[in-house]
């Protein structure tokens, strides 16, 4: 486990009023990583009562989540089981030079489809942004779903989600999507990629054209 993970561990652990214990937890030879571990009866009863289940990978459905609390709760859920994607797509550039595209997809995956269709439903109403979910594929007993935002409606959802400097996060993931977090404008020279052609969301420009236009 990397120390931006480890430190993660210790911002969960402030989350819970500093209980709970890190330990270092071995199985086999090469995988090695550290867990949170603390019991709490009336936490354990408070949280089936929202819904969380015994072996919840498959069983997980809707849970009672307030919707004044539903951007942090999908921050952690991304954090533990979804990707924070971005890449620069280069497959068309022999074509023309000019085809090249910044890629930008948010995901969390689950074994239970009622789950990520729950979440899907309630980001919708909450935020405007559709998503689509799908089988991962792949040879296994049982479908791994995926639910999945393009770039343009990924960018709204990290802003959401991402609502201030200081929320409680994963560090690495919180990092691959800061530069979408600036305020959006317009590129004076000419853009590329695409979708939104000439949006600007580099955390440096955006300040360079807030100053250029007087805005604080």
């Amino acid at each position: 486990m990397s120390s931006k993970d480890f430190d993660f561990l210790y911002t969960v652990r402030e989350c819970l009023g500093g209980r709970g214990s890190i330990t270092p937890y071995r199985k086999g030879v090469e995988n090695s990583c550290f867990h949170l571990q603390w019991g709490d009866r009336e936490l354990h009863a408070w949280l089936q009562r929202i819904g969380l289940t015994p072996a919840k990978s498959l069983t997980l459905g809707p849970l009672v989540v307030p919707d004044e609390h539903f951007a942090d709760f999908f921050r952690g859920c991304v954090d533990g089981d979804g990707s924070v994607l971005v890449y620069t797509d280069r497959y068309h550039v022999t074509k023309d030079e000019r085809y090249v595209y910044e890629r930008l997809y948010l995901s969390l995956v689950s074994a239970s489809r009622a789950f990520v269709e729950w979440i899907r439903m309630t980001i919708r109403r909450l935020v405007g942004v559709a998503g689509a979910v799908h089988d991962s594929g792949g040879r296994r007993q049982r479908p791994l779903w995926v639910l999945r935002y393009a770039k343009a409606e990924s960018i709204r959802l990290l802003g959401w989600m991402y609502y201030a400097p200081n929320v409680p996060c994963l560090t690495r993931k919180r990092v691959k999507a800061e530069k979408f977090l600036a305020p959006l404008g317009y590129a004076s020279a000419h853009p590329t990629g695409r979708p939104r052609v000439g949006w600007l969301y580099n955390v440096e420009a955006a300040e360079s054209v807030c100053g250029l236009a007087g805005v604080e």
